[in-house]
C-alpha cells in the first residue's frame, strides 16, 4: 500500500464503497465498447463526452439487432442459385446448403426445379424459380408455359419479372393482364407468386402503380429487382413499396443485401430477401445469438450480383 499523505479535508473512503460491485456488462456490450474505444483511439480524435454518446448509441443498436431468433432471420432468405455458370453439382450443393441452414426457399434455374424439389423434400425449405427472367420481355404465353412447367416440377413459389418495356410505355392493361394470368396459375396450384419490378429502370410512379395492381390481384409479394439489372434493392424503394402495398402483399428485397446488418436494416419493410451469401449471413446471425455453427458438407457458391 502506498504511503501517500491524505489531502486536507479529504474524507476516507468507506469499505462499503470499495466493495460495491460495478455494473456488469454482457459480452456483446463489452465487445462493442472495446471495438469502439480502440477504433476511436487509433483512428479518431473524439472528445470524451462525444465518445460516451457514441458508445450509448452503439449499445442501443446492438440491443435492437438482438430482437430476433435464428429462424426469424433464416426464414427471410431465398437462397439464390441463378448464375448461368453454375454446374449441376453446384446447384445440388446449393440446395443442400439451404436445407442445412433452414432458409425460406431456394430460387433456382428453371431447368433444375424438379431436382431442387427432390432435395428439399421433407424440409421446410421451399423450391422456387424465375419466370420471364431476367428481362421480362417474354410473351405472356411463354411466361404462362414457364409457370405451368415449374409448378408441375414441384415449384412452390414463382418469381416473375414484369414486362418492363410495357410498364415504361404505360400499357397498364397489358401489364395487369399478364400479372393476373401468372398469379392465377400459381394460386390455382396452391402456390405463391412474387412479382419483380426491376426498380432500377423505373420511376416512383411506375413502382406505385405496380404495387396497386399487385394488391388488387392478391399477389403474394412485390419484389424490387432481379439482381441482374443496373441496381438492386434500396431502403427508399423498400419503404415506398411497403407504403403503397396493402397488408396482404409482402415485400421482397433482391440485389445488394450481402450482410446480416444490411438484412436487419431492411427487415422493418420486408419478409424475404434474395441472397447468395446465405451461409455468411446466417453464420454471423448464429454467432451473435451465441449459437453453435452449422456444419454443412457443402460449400457456399458466391455471386457478385444477387
Amino acid at each position: 500500500m502506498f504511503n501517500a499523505k491524505m489531502p486536507r479535508n479529504a474524507k476516507p473512503r468507506k469499505d462499503k464503497e470499495r466493495s460495491e460491485p460495478q455494473n456488469r456488462k454482457s459480452p456483446n456490450e463489452r465487445n462493442v465498447e472495446i471495438e469502439l474505444l480502440s477504433s476511436s483511439s487509433r483512428d479518431l480524435c473524439i472528445p470524451f463526452a462525444n465518445l460516451c454518446v457514441l458508445r450509448v448509441f452503439a449499445l442501443k443498436k446492438e440491443r435492437q439487432t438482438m430482437t430476433y431468433t435464428y429462424s426469424d432471420i433464416s426464414k427471410m432468405i431465398d437462397h439464390s442459385l441463378l448464375q448461368p455458370m453454375l454446374t449441376v453439382a453446384d446447384l445440388e450443393a446449393g440446395c443442400q446448403l439451404a436445407r442445412d441452414y433452414d432458409a425460406a426457399s431456394v430460387c433456382i434455374l428453371p431447368y433444375a426445379v424438379k431436382r431442387c424439389a427432390e432435395i428439399l423434400a421433407g424440409s421446410t425449405v421451399k423450391a422456387s424459380t424465375t419466370i420471364g427472367f431476367p428481362h421480362g420481355g417474354h410473351t405472356t404465353a411463354i411466361k404462362v408455359a414457364e409457370a405451368l412447367q415449374a409448378l408441375k416440377d414441384g415449384c412452390q413459389e414463382l418469381d416473375m419479372v414484369v414486362n418492363i418495356s410495357q410498364v415504361l410505355s404505360g400499357q397498364w392493361d397489358y401489364v395487369r393482364k399478364e400479372i393476373k394470368e401468372i398469379t392465377d396459375a400459381a394460386h390455382s396450384a396452391g402456390q405463391k407468386i412474387k412479382v419483380i419490378f426491376e426498380n432500377c429502370y423505373l420511376q416512383d410512379s411506375h413502382k406505385i402503380r405496380l404495387c396497386e395492381i399487385c394488391g388488387e390481384l392478391n399477389c403474394d409479394w412485390v419484389k424490387t429487382s432481379t439482381g441482374y439489372g443496373t441496381g438492386g434493392a434500396t431502403l427508399a424503394d423498400l419503404k415506398l413499396m411497403r407504403e403503397h402495398s396493402p397488408p396482404h402483399v409482402q415485400v421482397k428485397a433482391a440485389g445488394g443485401i450481402r450482410t446480416l446488418d444490411q438484412l436487419l436494416e431492411a427487415r422493418p419493410f420486408i419478409t424475404r430477401c434474395g441472397a447468395s451469401k446465405t451461409a455468411e449471413i446466417l453464420n454471423e446471425c448464429r454467432q451473435r445469438l451465441g449459437l453453435s455453427p452449422i456444419t454443412s458438407a457443402t460449400k457456399a457458391v458466391s455471386s457478385s450480383s444477387y
